[in-house]
């Protein structure tokens, strides 16, 4: 269990990054979503040790993150949003280096290490390319083995699948899955999508607050009822938008279809599914309208 209790982090310029958050994230996948600047990047960083907070906690079963950084960084898989690599050097040669930072000596045991990680990653076929040959999501695949050198308890991927096509999409997420069944994974990202195809619990962040928190199928309950949706001409959309609480809108077969929050049925709405990028977009409306 990951427990944070009143973090603060003001930046030298003022910037209130994170103001008062606090979360319980439990063993398995723990989705944060935060719109640009909302925070998260800070967080994950306080989390993962690379910087110290203004104030607060963070506990990590028995150890206390901010006075012991040194025990946690044992027990700690991080896969930063910008992951830089030796660009000529192989697949292999790179995760046997990282082994060898990461404390793993003993030849045998570092050569079962790097075999054992390309082999889950599926990058075992293409171990002798230099890394500047790989294509974005092989990036990815390779930044998470990296990240699951010593048997982690604690990892975070930030910002995970930006970039990636579809097809390595999906193949990116399903490996996430796998690892996050018996250890924390905190995935922070701004893609809705991820978080509801992956995680049994998420928070929402913005402006450097907790907004929303729990477990997606229970907040979608609020969401009920209360989302309706309307193809308009592309021209009407500023109208719609001065009139209604408009939450999403998007092409559909070359027509606009724009889903709006109300308790009742506006005139000529159908009723919409309210879904977890709905409920997303109203949180962040609420917090705009709360600032």
């Amino acid at each position: 269990m990951l427990s944070i209790k009143n973090l603060v982090h003001v930046y030298p310029n003022g910037t209130r990054a994170l103001d008062d958050v606090s979360l319980e994230v439990p063993t398995g996948m723990f989705g944060l979503l935060g719109p640009n600047g909302a925070g998260k990047s800070t967080l994950m960083r306080s989390i993962a040790t690379l910087q110290t907070p203004t104030s607060g906690a963070i506990q990590f079963g028995d150890i206390d993150v901010i006075r012991q950084p040194e025990l946690l960084r044992r027990t700690l898989g991080y896969l930063p949003q910008d992951f830089g690599v030796y660009p000529r050097v192989s697949a292999y040669d790179m995760l046997d280096h990282m082994a060898v930072l990461k404390g793993i000596a003993g030849g045998k045991e570092r050569k079962e290490t790097v075999e054992g990680l390309l082999h889950q990653v599926n990058l075992w076929p293409v171990r002798k390319k230099a890394l500047a040959g790989f294509s974005g999501g092989m990036r990815q695949r390779f930044g998470i083995a990296q990240a699951l050198i010593g048997n982690p308890r604690l990892i975070i991927v930030d910002e995970p699948t930006a970039g990636l096509d579809p097809q390595e999409r999906i193949r990116f997420l399903n490996l996430l899955a796998e690892i996050g069944e018996n250890v924390v994974v905190i995935l922070s990202t701004h893609i809705v999508e991820d978080v509801g195809d992956l995680c049994p619990r998420m928070a929402v962040l913005a402006d450097g607050k907790i907004r929303l928190e729990g477990a997606p199928l229970d907040l979608l309950q609020q969401m009920k009822g209360r989302v309706w949706q309307k193809t308009i001409a592309k021209e009407d959309r500023a109208e719609y938008e001065a009139r209604y609480q408009v939450l999403t809108t998007r092409l559909f077969a070359g027509r606009t279809v724009i889903h709006v929050l109300a308790d009742q049925r506006p005139d000529g709405f159908e009723p919409a599914p309210g879904g977890l990028e709905d409920l997303y977009f109203s949180t962040l409306a609420a917090s705009k309208q709360a600032a």
